[in-house]
């Protein structure tokens, strides 16, 4: 079983930075990947980023100029910057842990930008 906890959310004015985490609990040993998710209200959940265990990161075409995924593999946790926030990155950011067998969610960490 794997535990996975986000923080670093909150309200942040447009134009500003933010780092999210995630920390990976219980057997994060058997963790192969980690990734972020994100849903706007009203709108479907998306992927905005994956990141190996050897440290290999994807993301989304559109995001890929503001967002940076990272980790910390002693600390089994995965971080994710974004910057020059907009309005529309307003959401529920969401952390999975994937063992290769299961993906393990987080109970999600708001972000509000503000104008």
């Amino acid at each position: 079983q794997v535990q996975v906890t986000e923080s670093g959310g909150g309200v942040v004015e447009a134009g500003g930075s933010l780092r999210l985490s995630c920390e990976a609990t219980g057997s994060a040993h058997s963790i192969r990947l980690m990734g972020w998710y994100r849903q706007a209200p009203g709108k479907q959940r998306e992927l905005v980023a994956t990141i190996s265990s050897s440290g290999t990161a994807n993301y989304k075409e559109s995001l890929k100029a503001r967002f940076t995924i990272s980790n910390d593999k002693d600390k089994n946790t995965a971080y994710l910057e974004i910057n020059s926030l907009k309005p529309e990155d307003t959401g529920v950011y969401y952390c999975t842990a994937n063992t290769g067998y299961r993906n393990y969610w987080g109970q999600g960490a708001q972000v509000t930008v503000s104008v």
